[in-house]
């Protein structure tokens, strides 16, 4: 029965990750870059300064820029990093990560735009608490309120049973099995019990947390790969070299063909960034901001740590190790390749840095569940909510790898596709709000100047 199951939902997810949703993904991103004349690369390094800066306090919102910020991250920096590299190199070869370079360069004015509109059409619900993202632009900004509902509907799905839960528990339960011989179940209910504890409090205990936690676990992983690139100088450059060349040839995997290098590479760059869900409206309109655009450019910055930093850290480190041929999958490839290169700790630091991704990113997708659940059942029933969404982290800790994966990618693409027609037809107000945070901008710079 498992085999059956696990058989069917990988037909769908390949169906579903055809070349129509890469198009729209990728066309969607190349298509707000241009219209929004390279915003997002001329901008870049003001919105790293902008993450920073003091802020207005008095701004409405739950949360702060960098709070906000972290929940996005916390979100994405997980098992997409460690565990959606290997499995995209794996079954495409080294050049998917070129793909998801593309992919995020691209997705940062996707992330921006998602951002700005889940600011500018959030409301404030019963208990006073910001709510916004794709469900409510959907519906409030190109008044369809049927596609804001299917929307939430997959969202909620892929929170608790895909991306959001089942896929990070499954990573933690493999890695702590791999590393530290931990039981899966065992896993499970240590996950479960820290989770619950801190989702209890909402938006605010979350943010408290992953403020404090997803600045120090990236620090630790990218300063490994550093130490991983000084350490084996010699093998960067031929590393890089088959990482282009490969991302138009397809040959460096038995097999390999171009298409799959591409699909794996969007597929496993969407699943780390998530510039095209919608999830980082969802984060962005919690933020305490005056302007819609200050805090989308800081929430764009979130794909150029995610892809452009973290996931090539696990790139360079499968490329570098060359293993990713041999009969080894998930993080259990990542943790052998860092022993390779860094023996004796690699695998250690991948697995301590991998349990506090997945901690974290449990943690944010709980609340961009939430917020889904919310939108369509009220804020009455939110407790049961979070009761289900810990119960699925238990069997999500003991499926299979492939079968928790391909729900993942299966409830990835029908969230995306929603969220994508709305960004799409509401990016005459993406336009609009950029123009006018520039004014905005050009202003409070003749102040400091008088």
């Amino acid at each position: 029965m498992l085999e059956w199951f696990e058989n069917i939902t990988g037909e769908i997810s390949d169906f579903v990750w055809g070349l129509p949703l890469i198009l729209l993904l990728v066309g969607t991103g190349v298509y707000l870059t241009i219209r929004l004349a390279f915003y997002s690369f001329r901008m870049l390094p003001y919105a790293f300064k902008l993450t920073f800066s003091k802020q207005d306090k008095e701004s409405k919102g739950d949360i702060s820029h960098f709070q906000a910020l972290m929940t996005s991250l916390a979100a994405t920096v997980g098992t997409g990093n460690v565990v959606g590299v290997a499995t995209a190199v794996v079954a495409g070869g080294p050049g998917a990560v070129f793909w998801m370079w593309m992919t995020a360069l691209v997705g940062m004015a996707t992330k921006y735009s998602e951002a700005i509109l889940g600011i500018k059409y959030r409301q404030e619900n019963a208990r006073g608490e910001m709510s916004g993202g794709p469900m409510y632009y959907i519906e409030k900004g190109l008044g369809q309120k049927w596609l804001a509902v299917l929307f939430a509907f997959f969202a909620v799905f892929a929170a608790i049973f895909g991306i959001g839960n089942m896929i990070q528990a499954n990573a933690a339960a493999d890695v702590a099995n791999d590393v530290f011989n931990v039981p899966f179940w065992l896993t499970g209910v240590v996950f479960m019990v820290l989770i619950g504890l801190v989702i209890i409090g909402g938006i605010k205990s979350i943010g408290r947390v992953v403020a404090f936690i997803v600045p120090f676990m990236i620090v630790v992983y990218v300063a490994a790969g550093v130490f991983l690139v000084v350490f084996n100088a010699d093998a960067v450059g031929g590393a890089f070299a088959l990482i282009f060349t490969d991302a138009f040839t397809g040959q460096a995997v038995a097999g390999g063909a171009i298409g799959t290098v591409i699909q794996m590479g969007v597929a496993r760059g969407l699943f780390s960034n998530e510039a095209g869900l919608g999830t980082g409206g969802i984060a962005a309109a919690a933020a305490r901001t005056d302007v819609p655009a200050r805090q989308a450019l800081i929430s764009m910055t979130q794909v150029f740590i995610d892809t452009i930093i973290v996931c090539t850290v696990t790139g360079l480190a499968l490329v570098m190790a060359d293993m990713y041929m041999i009969d080894i999958e998930g993080a259990a490839l990542t943790a052998q390749s860092f022993d390779e290169l860094l023996p004796a700790f690699g695998s250690v630091i991948v697995a301590v840095t991998l349990l506090f991704f997945i901690y974290s990113t449990i943690l944010g997708w709980a609340y961009f569940g939430e917020k889904c659940f919310t939108y369509l059942a009220g804020t009455n029933f939110t407790m049961v909510y979070r009761i289900v969404f810990v119960l699925a982290i238990l069997p999500g800790a003991t499926l299979s790898l492939d079968t928790v994966w391909n729900l993942g990618d299966i409830f990835n693409a029908l969230m995306a596709v929603p969220n994508l027609i709305g960004l799409l037809l509401l990016s005459g107000v993406v336009v609009k709000e950029t123009k006018r945070f520039n004014e905005i901008r050009t202003y409070e710079k003749g102040k400091t100047t008088m």
